[in-house]
């Protein structure tokens, strides 16, 4: 048998509508928001932090000169194991060096942002690669017989 504890709920409360009059419930014209102010009449940034100017955010950040301050570090450039594999050949070394002689990137953007070596592609044969790589560059390598002796980002 079915008791009243287990009607359906048929009576829903609506959402409050801020701001439409005063009939919706909350608010008339300042609908919540307090009486005048900057939080009171528009979008507040996240970095609004009132008027004080002399403990604000923005003066405890490091002060950072020149146009570039807003751009963030390079990307490296990248290279998978399929273009290794196509221009060298069993047991050479990968280095910026050799990448350069065999013209796979530039030398002047490759010192400025760095060389990764990332797993796309198959290898057959052991390379020694002396340049950053992914986890997955890695497992290939090793797999194919090969070592890596990982230096930082040039």
């Amino acid at each position: 048998m079915i008791g009243l504890n287990h009607l359906p709920k048929t009576t829903a409360k609506k959402k409050k509508r801020v701001g439409r009059g005063y009939g919706s419930g909350v608010g008339g014209h300042t609908t919540t928001r307090g009486q005048k102010g900057f939080k009171a009449r528009s979008k507040v940034p996240l970095t609004f932090d009132g008027s004080k100017i002399k403990k604000s955010w923005v003066k405890r950040l490091p002060f950072l000169r020149g146009k570039a301050r807003q751009k963030g570090s390079p990307a490296p450039l990248v290279l998978n194991i399929n273009d290794l594999a196509a221009v060298f050949s069993k047991g050479q070394t990968v280095n910026l060096d050799a990448l350069f002689k065999k013209g796979l990137i530039g030398k002047k953007s490759s010192i400025k942002n760095g060389v990764k070596i990332l797993g796309r592609g198959k290898i057959d044969f052991p390379l020694e690669v002396a340049l950053p790589c992914s986890k997955k560059a890695e497992k290939k390598i090793i797999k194919a017989g090969g070592k890596i002796a990982n230096e930082k980002m040039v």
